[in-house]
């Protein structure tokens, strides 16, 4: 089996000094070398964490040093706490400007973590010797500069990839060391050639010093060859390693071990440069007031695919390989099984043999010591999925990757304002997790409606951890559907929201009020009320509704008017589920809507072909909430609701005979009244022929269609059921000339491709059969030469045909059943 002492063949010999090397062949039993020893690991990997501990246990520290943020040492305990459970973060943000953060991320098999609860098992002292936060932060004022989520800079990160300026303005060299390493070795994947060399390497099958050895000359050869390979900001974080090292050598002696990134070992070895000018590296560096705590991270978010830059591919995968303390192939196999049996895939003990027979033989093939991830998935593709890859994308989301959350103690310092949220976590029941949770809430209990608040509240405040969703149960506006998921970044958002209050109550009505005195937009300000209203932010209402009172009056613009309406409406319309007082929104909404009433028809004059239609969406958005503004006849400060829908039908019936209107905008209003019943049959068909006249020019008349037969639900049923309108079309669309058809066709296939398929092909069938019905025979009895099964009106006889089958359902008996014939 290849082992972790084979990377020394990869490179050239090393020069002296690089690092202490053990008594005696690698693969013979021998005391600890002397200290101190330089433990170069890869972050996140459990062949690293496995051969540290192992190192540990033989050389029996009095210190650990380990690469990290140093303002950390205090925070170092908590990880003993049994109720810290990784993978967990350290998580440093500036003081008074808690956007710029940088993490930390440590999991179960990171060799970090690895040493700092050995240290803590064995009384060990335990530090933290990376340059501080205090100036990684303050170097990067921006987050743009990071490139990690713009979440700041992550010293502890190994093989930074991200670019950096020579004096001369150009891109200086990059070199990633594992790849150099793999290539050397004959491989084209260095996560690969990494997994044969190191983590498939079992425990105590060799020195345990001898792997950091082999690395570190590796390493050594590579600095040689490539200097800093472009990355000049680890000079200076080695210049603060090397000082911290002198200090724990003064106090502990050389019996010190420390564990740091494998690219660190060569300048922590040897001979280090002079303390003046190590001393002088770090001299002038810019400060920054910082404060760190611990925070809980995920799989996820370790994953390189998810955006962190020092993630790994894998998490799921090597935090199996450190648990599996034997046979890891057949337990993964068995996990694997185990999943797609709970997502109803036949997968049984017969395909978990077969799994693990065709994992083992393609290693052999391919020359690897373990089967590893490549052959393990393979295998459970053939095997398990029968070929395909939509199961198998689950196994690689729910095991390769995974979405385990962390936990850190309720110990850990913390902003006022995350307390007073893990607080109502707690009370409420709803836990942080990093999966997906669809949540059905029924406004209807108090604790339903209390969880609503605070994701209301959270929202408001900028920390997403629940995005609305339809809920399942009900399309009632007492139930609400929420979809939560929580991020560590959302750690960061719950800090910078502490500058607005310490409970989030206090926040989010402090931020409310900042928000309705900045605001610009009139619908800003309406959306904000809603936003109140849904949280329950009764002291932020007041300061809302007067700015909102103050912007409408000043505001009038027909279109801004018709942005602001509908938010308003559904405030009303949710501030009486939830038993809030709306007195105040009804008085601006009705006169919102007054107002738009006054000023439409102008506004609807002159428009292109853009204004047109965005002014359609306006008008359907007015005419879906007027039947909301229930208003009291009476009631002071305006009309009825009665009175306000008539008004608003009133503007209708000016917009649709108005030939200066844009043609979408007539037809839009001709459908709205006959839907509300405010236009029979033979006007709207009189409307339509005036539209629709050879005297109109034909793109007009197509718009005219769209407004009246495009977009909304139904309207290809209108055209089915009533052959005249359907007539109408069909004879216009026969006279348009060839040329100007060429025009329309783009508007007329935009009207009816948004109708359902049966909707379509039943218009075709009518257009074929033509108004005499089937070839041979002619227009039914009761119909005006319509087709088959179609006529202008009700057939009450067939229509009461299924009175005794609904009888049946209802559990109805016949004879309490009502006996006057259907209404026609």
């Amino acid at each position: 089996m290849t082992t972790a002492a084979d990377v020394a063949a990869v490179a050239p010999e090393a020069p002296a000094g690089t690092a202490a090397r053990p008594a005696g062949p690698p693969g013979a039993p021998s005391s600890p070398p002397r200290g101190p020893w330089l433990l170069g690991v890869r972050h996140h990997g459990p062949g690293s964490a496995r051969a540290v501990r192992e190192a540990l246990d033989a050389a029996r520290p009095r210190a650990v040093l380990i690469e990290g943020p140093p303002e950390g040492d205090a925070l170092l305990p908590l990880a003993a706490d049994p109720g810290m459970r990784p993978p967990v973060a350290l998580l440093a943000h500036v003081r008074d400007d808690p956007g710029r953060a940088s993490f930390w991320p440590l999991a179960e098999f990171s060799p970090e973590w690895v040493a700092i609860r050995w240290a803590l098992a064995h009384d060990a002292a335990v530090r933290f010797i990376d340059l501080p936060a205090a100036h990684s932060l303050a170097a990067r004022e921006e987050p743009e500069e990071s490139g990690q989520d713009g979440h700041g800079a992550v010293p502890g990160v190994e093989f930074d990839d991200r670019p950096e300026e020579d004096g001369g303005g150009s891109a200086a060299l990059r070199v990633d060391p594992l790849a150099v390493l793999a290539d050397a070795a004959g491989y084209d994947d260095p996560e690969r050639w990494w997994e044969d060399v190191v983590e498939h390497r079992a425990a105590g099958e060799s020195d345990a010093f001898a792997p950091f050895q082999a690395v570190a000359d590796a390493m050594a050869a590579l600095r040689e060859e490539y200097g800093d390979a472009g990355h000049r900001h680890d000079l200076v974080r080695e210049a603060h390693m090397r000082l911290q090292l002198r200090a724990a050598n003064k106090e502990f002696g050389d019996d010190v071990a420390v564990v740091c990134g494998a690219w660190h070992v060569p300048a922590l070895a040897g001979r280090p440069p002079a303390l003046t000018a190590d001393r002088a590296l770090l001299k002038g560096l810019p400060k920054v007031k910082a404060e760190l705590t611990w925070v809980p991270w995920t799989h996820r978010r370790l994953a390189r695919r998810s955006g962190y830059g020092a993630g790994i591919d894998s998490p799921g995968w090597y935090g199996h390989l450190f648990d599996a303390a034997d046979k890891p192939v057949v337990r993964w196999m068995t996990k694997a099984a185990g999943l797609l049996r709970d997502e109803d895939r036949p997968v049984s003990s017969a395909h978990v043999i077969e799994a693990v027979r065709l994992a083992e033989a393609l290693a052999v093939m391919r020359g690897r010591p373990l089967a590893g991830l490549t052959e393990t998935t393979d295998a459970i593709r053939a095997v398990m999925c029968e070929g395909s890859d939509v199961p198998l994308s689950l196994v690689h989301d729910r095991l390769v990757v995974g979405d385990v959350l962390g936990e850190v103690p309720e110990g850990a310092p913390a902003v006022p304002l995350q307390r007073d949220l893990t607080r109502q976590q707690r009370t409420l029941r709803l836990t942080a997790e990093a999966a997906v949770r669809e949540l059905d809430l029924d406004l209807r209990k108090d604790t339903d409606a209390a969880r609503s608040r605070l994701l209301h509240r959270l929202r408001l405040l900028g920390v997403g951890w629940g995005e609305p969703a339809v809920s399942r149960g009900s399309t009632g506006t007492f139930r609400e559907g929420w979809r939560l998921r929580w991020e560590p970044e959302l750690s960061v958002k719950v800090a910078e929201a502490g500058i607005w209050g310490t409970t989030v109550l206090a926040a989010a009505t402090a931020k409310a009020q900042s928000q309705a005195v900045s605001a610009k937009a009139l619908a800003d300000i309406t959306a904000l009320a809603e936003r109140c209203l849904l949280a329950e932010l009764p002291d932020a209402l007041p300061v809302v509704m007067r700015c909102l009172a103050d912007r409408a009056a000043l505001d009038s613009d027909v279109g801004h008017l018709a942005q602001a309406l509908p938010a308003l409406a559904r405030t009303l319309r949710y501030g009486d589920v939830r038993g809030t007082g709306t007195a105040a929104l009804t008085d601006v909404a009705a006169g919102l809507a007054e107002r738009i009433c006054v000023g439409l028809p102008p506004a609807c004059t002159g428009l292109d072909a853009e204004g047109a239609a965005e002014m359609r969406g306006h008008l359907d958005a007015v005419h879906t909430v007027t039947a909301l503004l229930d208003r009291p006849a009476g009631e002071r400060g305006g009309d009825s609701s009665a009175a306000l829908r008539a008004r608003w039908a009133h503007v209708l019936g000016k917009l649709a005979g108005r030939d200066s209107v844009a043609g979408v905008i007539r037809g839009r209003a001709v459908r709205l009244l006959l839907d509300d019943g405010r236009l029979d049959e033979e006007e709207t068909a009189r409307l339509m022929g005036l539209a629709l006249s050879p005297g109109n020019p034909p793109a007009d008349a197509a718009a005219w269609v769209e407004g009246f037969a495009g977009g909304a639900s139904g309207s290809g049923m209108l055209l089915i059921h009533d052959q005249r309108l359907l007539g109408l079309v069909d004879a216009w669309l026969t006279e348009v000339a060839p040329d100007a058809f060429t025009d329309v066709l783009p508007l007329l296939r935009r009207t009816f491709s948004a109708y359902e398929a049966g909707v379509r092909r039943t218009l075709g069938e009518l257009v074929r059969r033509g108004p005499a019905g089937p070839a041979g025979g002619g227009p039914r009895a009761g119909t005006e030469a319509a087709a088959p099964g179609f006529g202008p009106a009700l057939d009450p006889a067939r229509a009461d045909a299924v009175l005794p089958i609904l009888h049946l359902l209802l559990g109805i008996d016949q004879e309490d059943a009502p006996t006057e014939a259907t209404t026609p």
